[in-house]
């Protein structure tokens, strides 16, 4: 018996346009949950794609996105470049060392290599995978 594919036209079009889209780093918005205020929050960043696993990341010290993204893992991520869409989303902190070192040293993220030695980076920057909201729970081999 096979599965039916359940996927609309509307999906397919919307997941090629964000395919395209995260084959260079692309600045977004983000939209997280306050983590005092339980308050939208929304900022302009920057999302990553090191070989399929979706990141975020900064140089260290503390960041508010961090903070509440930690209390609250859900986010909504605000396409506004190529596809003007909003996708939720679910982030985990990257915590494994040879994970956030292949992200740090990926030509993708040499902007944050060119402040902050790529050492530093591996032991103290923010950093967090990204999976769309309607995957399970459930981690997945692809998010570290």
């Amino acid at each position: 018996m096979t599965q039916r594919d359940t996927t609309t036209f509307e999906d397919a079009v919307v997941e090629a346009e964000l395919t395209a889209a995260l084959r260079f780093p692309v600045t977004v918005d983000i939209t997280t949950t306050g983590r005092r205020s339980g308050e939208p929050r929304r900022l302009e960043i920057w999302i990553v794609n090191i070989d399929g696993l979706i990141v975020i990341g900064g140089t260290p010290g503390r960041r508010d996105w961090f903070a509440n993204l930690s209390a609250d893992p859900k986010l909504i991520v605000h396409f506004k470049e190529r596809s003007q869409v909003d996708v939720p989303a679910v982030a985990a902190e990257v915590r494994d060392a040879a994970t956030r070192r292949r992200v740090y040293e990926h030509l993708s993220t040499r902007w944050y290599r060119d402040r902050t030695p790529v050492d530093e980076l591996v032991a103290l920057a923010p950093t967090v995978s990204l999976r769309s909201a309607s995957i399970s729970d459930q981690p997945s081999t692809r998010w570290a």
